[in-house]
């Protein structure tokens, strides 16, 4: 079973909710870079560099819970 993943970002009046799920990661960084590259879009670069770095730190804390 694939385990649904959410990354969530307020902006002023917006609000952006990612669901992908695990091993997914690139699709969703995919889809991070098209929706800061549309210029009719608040989404910006910044944005997705947080949401980038938030998955980022939930795979490091997934990896440290595996067993070596």
């Amino acid at each position: 079973m694939e385990l649904i993943r959410q990354l969530s970002l307020v902006k002023g009046k917006h609000r952006y909710v990612f669901r992908y799920q695990s091993g997914r990661e690139a699709d969703i960084i995919a889809a991070f870079a098209s929706l800061a590259a549309d210029s009719e879009s608040d989404f910006d670069w910044f944005d997705a560099a947080v949401l980038s770095y938030q998955m980022g730190r939930r795979l490091e804390m997934d990896l440290e819970k595996v067993p070596g």
